[in-house]
């Protein structure tokens, strides 16, 4: 049954896509029902329901006229430390806004979450894909100090990466979460609108917590944040060379189960369905046939293909209809007033996942970002690409495919470097891959989100990856 649902799935959607583009259709986009119907199918697979499409407020007595508005919090009802059983009077917990410098009114929410371990430790920064989905997500339900409970009170996350860094949500680009302007104008079509709002943001918050600023500093994210991470590094990078504003101290960046490199990424979906037994030969050759050519020359028009079916994200799983994944009591907990007035946020909606943020990425979504990455290795930033192996959306194969194709100078050498097992607590958790400073990981039972799935060896992963000078993970 489930291989009769992929390859329909897969199948039915490429004719789509064959029979509603040509290449004489170049410039016309995909229609905007088209295009709706697929953000909002996203949406309902996290059984989530936005009260509303975007966060554009239009009551200006909302909006603090500062540029930096942050407050310490605790959230009610936080059990004792798993790690220490008690709960200190300064967790070292911010949220706040930062108003973005070269935005028309766009103000950007984040968190930061001081170490667990030490203050010394690295600044991470997390950012969640979609596009247009909130950081809450990743805090709440792979990452974050707390996960919700059933009665949604919160427990410690005993592998949450707070434990071995500063740790740094930002819902973003605008509009998602509870970021939000009063200008449609501050809504981002492309990567280049996106990393220089996060440019803005990270200036601003080192120029505040100044005591951080000499810290390493990493970017990490997964999914659709494939393009937003280089595009990020790629713009930090630049602003310190030019010696723009404070000097981020830059030291890598990680991308997980992410959308980086199209042109690899699509004829692996195929491949890898084939593999795991989703797909018949015959129709693995027919979507190789009708998909690959059109793609690869329309690279504008083709960036719907990874969201067809939801039951992508972790090929292990069923879903039920759209359902695949429940994070319904995400939208519960930040609505209750006592969070809300926790994190200063009265009088503004939460929007979990913005389909107007998500449609207006549409052309963004099939540019190449692996581009950005190469310039960075040569400077000696360390990258590292990690792949749940059960995920089709975002699958390793295509991820693999694309960062071997990669032009550097340690291109040859990191093709011929051997794959080793890569062990957490004396057994293999994934297959690693490592030459200089790039480093790819194939984690073992882990769907599209690896943190959520393996919370113990994603934690372990960054650790390990973090001490390393040359960026190559200790296997």
């Amino acid at each position: 049954m489930a291989s009769t649902l992929f390859t329909s799935s897969l199948l039915i959607f490429l004719v789509l896509q064959s029979s509603a583009i040509t290449l004489s259709d170049a410039q016309t986009s995909f229609s905007e029902d088209f295009i709706r119907n697929q953000a909002e199918r996203l949406i309902r697979s996290f059984n989530l329901s936005p009260s509303k499409s975007i966060n554009i407020v239009r009551n200006k007595a909302t909006e603090p006229a500062e540029k930096f508005v942050e407050t310490k919090f605790r959230f009610p009802g936080l059990a004792a430390n798993s790690t220490n059983g008690s709960i200190d009077d300064d967790l070292g917990h911010h949220a706040g806004y930062i108003r973005i410098k070269h935005s028309y009114d766009a103000r950007m929410f984040y968190y930061f979450f001081v170490s667990r371990g030490s203050r010394n430790d690295p600044v991470v920064l997390w950012l969640t894909g979609g596009p247009g989905c909130t950081g809450n997500i990743a805090l709440f339900y792979e990452n974050g100090p707390f996960q919700i409970n059933d009665d949604l009170s919160l427990k410690w996350n005993d592998f949450g990466w707070d434990k071995a860094s500063n740790l740094l949500y930002v819902d973003q680009p605008t509009g998602t979460g509870f970021s939000y302007s009063s200008d449609r104008r501050d809504i981002r079509h492309d990567e280049t609108g996106v990393s220089n709002d996060l440019y803005d943001f990270l200036q601003a918050f080192f120029d505040t917590h100044p005591e951080f600023v000499k810290n390493d500093f990493y970017i990490t994210g997964e999914s659709y944040a494939g393009h937003y991470i280089p595009a990020l590094a790629s713009r930090v990078h630049k602003g310190n060379k030019a010696k723009e504003g404070i000097h981020i101290n830059l030291k890598g960046l990680a991308i997980g189960n992410g959308l980086t490199d199209s042109e690899y990424q699509y004829p692996a979906y195929a491949d890898f369905a084939l593999t795991n037994k989703l797909i018949s030969k015959s129709d693995h050759d027919y979507l190789i046939q009708i998909a690959n050519p059109k793609c690869v020359k329309l690279t504008q028009q083709c960036p719907i293909f990874i969201r067809v079916c939801s039951q992508y994200y972790d090929i292990r799983k069923q879903c039920d209809g759209d359902l695949c994944y429940d994070f319904s009591n995400l939208e519960k907990f930040m609505r209750l007033d006592s969070i809300k007035k926790a994190l200063s946020v009265e009088g503004i909606e939460f929007v979990t996942c913005s389909n107007i943020v998500h449609r207006a990425m549409t052309n963004d979504w099939m540019k190449d970002c692996e581009v950005m990455i190469p310039a960075l290795l040569e400077d000696g930033i360390k990258v590292l690409i990690y792949a749940g192996e059960y995920d089709l959306i975002c699958n390793w194969l295509g991820n693999y495919k694309w960062v071997n194709a990669m032009k550097w100078s340690g291109q040859r050498n990191f093709s011929k470097a051997n794959i080793t097992s890569y062990k957490v607590g004396g057994e293999e958790a994934g297959q690693l891959k490592s030459f200089g400073p790039l480093s790819f990981l194939k984690v073992h039972k882990a769907g599209h989100m690896v943190p959520m799935d393996q919370p113990n060896v994603s934690l372990e992963m960054l650790k390990r990856w973090m001490k390393t000078s040359a960026g190559k993970i200790l296997a």
